[in-house]
């Protein structure tokens, strides 16, 4: 089984979608990860805020911090290997990396999360 690792900035929770003022991007690739878990990708997401113990027990992420400090947050692992520093990569970076395609059916939660009633835009 695939394992994705995202290694977060400190953030006031652990998705980071909470507060009065969300980075945009933070919902999509909730979205993105979501999407992933339900392709049967194992994913383990930590938060240096709430969990630092994960960032100095890993040393390959250890050295990415202490060589370029925050800088480097997020920082993704796939199945042990850094692929991603310093940014949330599209959807398509994260399939690519895991080996899952595009193509796969939306969920059900994603279908019907659009401005309107569902996928197609209509109500």
């Amino acid at each position: 089984m695939t394992t994705l690792q995202v290694f977060d900035k400190p953030m006031c929770c652990s998705t980071g979608v909470c507060g009065p003022q969300v980075d945009p991007v933070l919902p999509k690739f909730a979205s993105d990860l979501a999407w992933l878990k339900d392709q049967g990708i194992a994913i383990e997401r930590f938060n240096l805020a709430q969990q630092p113990q994960a960032f100095v027990s890993n040393p390959d992420v250890k050295e990415a911090i202490q060589s370029n400090h925050e800088q480097v947050l997020p920082l993704i692992r796939v199945n042990g290997e850094i692929v991603s520093k310093g940014e949330y990569p599209s959807r398509g970076k994260l399939a690519s990396w895991c080996g899952v395609s595009l193509l796969t059916p939306l969920t059900v939660n994603e279908a019907t999360s659009g401005s309107c009633c569902g996928p197609t835009g209509c109500c």
